[in-house]
């Protein structure tokens, strides 16, 4: 629960990722939060379990591979831990408010859930950008520019991945 509250503020944009806890099993915890949240939101929206199966594996991976490798080219890959627990966790937190809104959305494709969803999924995109800028020491724009690519790297990546399977 310590760990939890360490990264916390991290969502509201006030801590620095490297300065936080380094701990696997959080980032073990994490990682299996993650795969279970994305598993429900992908089945619910392809209805085919063994295909959302396939690409949640392939975006927890891409996504292993886009940190590190952004790690490595600015040579710290010493961070991956908390790089990594850093945008597991905050993909995890905005997923928490996702999930109800995606439901609200289901039943009533009222056109205040799709803004809530689209605001939701922008302080996402905030979220990476930041933890971006903060441990790779870019400005706003080239933070924001990477936080691209990483979406299109792992989203269109394992969905690309996953229709070749």
């Amino acid at each position: 629960m310590d760990t939890l509250k360490k990264y916390l503020p991290l969502c509201w944009f006030k801590s620095n990722p490297l300065e936080l806890i380094r701990s696997i099993d959080f980032l073990k915890q994490n990682l299996i939060f993650y795969f279970i949240i994305e598993f429900f939101v992908q089945a619910n929206m392809t209805d085919d379990p063994i295909e959302s199966f396939y690409e949640v594996g392939l975006e927890a991976l891409l996504t292993l591979f886009f940190i590190a490798f952004i790690l490595y080219v600015n040579k710290s890959l010493y961070a991956i831990i908390q790089v990594l627990t850093a945008v597991l966790f905050c993909s995890n937190v905005v997923s928490c408010f996702i999930i109800p809104v995606l439901v609200w959305l289901t039943i009533s494709e009222n056109v205040v859930s799709y803004y809530l969803v689209g605001l939701l999924l922008l302080w996402d995109y905030a979220l990476v950008t930041y933890i971006i800028k903060r441990v790779l020491l870019l400005n706003t724009l080239a933070s924001a520019a990477v936080s691209l690519f990483y979406a299109g790297f792992t989203y269109a990546g394992a969905f690309a991945l996953g229709q070749l399977m």
